[in-house]
Order: C-alpha cells, then sequence, then structure tokens
C-alpha cells in the first residue's frame, strides 16, 4: 500500500477518517505489512502483500487474521493485539 493512500481511506464500518497507520516492512513509500487501526470503532484492518484488507466483519479471514497478529505481535500497539475488533489474541 502505498503510504499516500492514508489520506484516502477510512473505516468502512463507521466512515471514521482518519486511520492509524502502523507499519511493519516498508520499502520506498510502500508499505508491504502493517495495520490500519480505526480509533473510533478499534477495528483493525491488516495489510498483507501491501493491500490493505478493508473487509466488513462477516467477509473477513479470522484464521488468516489471527495468524497475522501472532506472528506480528512484537511490532504492534498492544491495543491491536489483545483489544482490537473484531478479534484479538
Amino acid at each position: 500500500m502505498n503510504k499516500t493512500m492514508i489520506d484516502i481511506l477510512a473505516c468502512p464500518i463507521d466512515k471514521n477518517y482518519p486511520l492509524e497507520l502502523y507499519e511493519i516492512k516498508e520499502k520506498n513509500n510502500v508499505v508491504s505489512e502493517g495495520v490500519l487501526f480505526c480509533s473510533k470503532c478499534s477495528r483493525f484492518y491488516p495489510i498483507i502483500e501491501e493491500i490493505p484488507i478493508m473487509l466488513p466483519d462477516e467477509l473477513r479471514n479470522k484464521v488468516q487474521e489471527m495468524e497475522f497478529l501472532k506472528n506480528n505481535k512484537k511490532d504492534l500497539p498492544e491495543k491491536i493485539t489483545t483489544m482490537a475488533n473484531p478479534w484479538h489474541l
């Protein structure tokens, strides 16, 4: 995800803007792994292979996202790993 996209993205659930960006892997202004976080509804949206996955809760892949959280626990803030919606560690 190009970092400039943060200027146009809003939470698909509550339309909150702006979202918080937490980078795990970044190169040349492109985030290949990270998280977008909505401070209003406390939802996280993973960025995997440069793609922000911003789906409604019922369409999200819980297994994939739980694995993502486990693999990146040390690089993400506690509010995402232990308290975020729709699931957390």
